[in-house]
């Protein structure tokens, strides 16, 4: 042991001594880098919020023991470089994903205009009732079907089309409207009718007219243009008579304190605003204008069917009957179907529709536009008045 006290004051447990000088020494040099590293995070520009504890967070490269500040700072450095990587490759991931979704969409926008085209392409250049006529005896089939409208597809330039199709056909034996209509349009009724009776004057083969489910109103209007009229037993036929059908609201607009301002060049251009009382004067015009077409209606049915009509005068007061009830007021000649009528015809079930075709496109937007307009409780149409 040495002689000197005060060395072995130092060396056993003194605060002066060189060993415990060597030790504070240490410590301080560890706590100067402790400090430094605590200063690095909460002045680091990349984090924010709080300080996040060693071994939370971003992963930490540990140091080596005798690692100085500087070795790691730039640890820490090369750390937020490694998270600033991930960040970036997640935002380069979503963004790619966001350019595929946008691929996607263009490519189906792109795929519903080539499906436009191709509609009118087919529409245009092979809108045909088939691809030879047939050479064997066959009923030429015209289809009535829905409401007979301009925007619709029992309009009358494709009705007629279609008849002249049939009729000119050699081997069609007849030519057979096939209805099921509650009527509709009395302009485009009455053209379809006009073609008829010029197809009917010629004499080259009999006009048919099959009715389905329903031949009211307009329909029976075109029907009543062929040389003979078959119907089902349950067929509801007739309804003879002229529409027109609308609502007045003039109370509830000035319930709601609204005021309706309508300016017109004509003291009668608006006769008919349902915002507006319907004047005596006003109504008698109108139901004249009903009264004149309801006589063209008559005038026509009784010119194709003559004779066969009954005197009654429940015929022509917009009624509608079965298809029996209908054989004896003579609004119909004689009951039966489609099939039927082939076999007497033609000896066999066999006919050709030469009713012009609907391209796709049309007829998935003619559908669509139906059923919303139903849903919705809509009736769309050109014209105030309908048979």
């Amino acid at each position: 042991m040495s002689d000197d006290p005060t060395r072995q004051e130092g060396t056993q447990g003194g605060h002066d001594g060189p060993a415990n000088g060597y030790r504070r020494n240490d410590a301080d040099r560890k706590g100067s880098v402790t400090s430094d590293q605590t200063n690095e995070f909460k002045e680091d520009p990349w984090t924010e919020g709080p300080e996040v504890p060693p071994g939370k967070g971003a992963k930490q490269s540990p140091g080596a023991p005798g690692d100085d500040a500087e070795t790691l700072r730039e640890r820490q450095r090369l750390a937020q470089l490694e998270m600033m990587d991930h960040w970036i490759g997640g935002v380069l991931t979503e963004q790619r994903r966001t350019r595929r979704w946008k691929l996607f969409f263009r490519l189906m926008f792109l795929a519903v205009v080539l499906a436009a085209l191709s509609a009118a392409l087919y529409s245009l250049f092979w809108d045909s009732p088939s691809v030879a006529t047939p050479t064997q005896r066959h009923l030429g089939i015209v289809k009535v079907d829905g409401v007979i409208a301009s925007d619709s597809p029992a309009n009358a330039e494709r009705i007629i089309q279609g008849l002249n199709r049939a009729w000119d056909a050699e081997s069609a034996a007849a030519v057979v409207l096939h209805i099921n209509s509650p009527g509709g349009s009395p302009v485009q009724s009455q053209r379809i009718y006009a073609e008829i009776m010029r197809l009917r004057e010629q004499g080259d083969k009999p006009i048919i007219a099959v009715i389905e489910d329903v031949g009211a109103s307009g329909a029976y209007y075109i029907a009543a243009a062929a040389d003979e009229i078959v119907a089902s037993p349950v067929s509801l036929v007739g309804s003879i008579g002229v529409i027109y059908a609308g609502f007045g609201f003039e109370e509830a607009i000035e319930r709601i304190g609204v005021e309706r301002r309508v300016l017109t060049a004509g003291e009668n251009k608006a006769f008919l605003d349902p915002f507006q009382p319907l004047d005596n004067e006003a109504e008698a015009f109108w139901q004249g204008v009903l009264s004149q077409t309801h006589r063209q209606f008559i005038d026509d049915v009784r010119a194709g069917r003559g004779e066969r009509l009954s005197d009654s005068s429940d015929i022509f007061s917009g009624l509608i009957w079965s298809g029996e009830q209908s054989i004896e007021l003579g609004l119909v000649d004689q009951l039966g179907s489609l099939e039927q009528l082939s076999r007497d015809q033609v000896g066999n079930i066999d006919w050709v529709d030469y009713t012009p075709s609907l391209d796709p496109f049309e007829r998935f937007t003619r559908r669509f536009t139906e059923v919303t307009a139903e849903v919705l409780g809509i009736r769309a149409s050109n014209t105030p008045l309908s048979f």
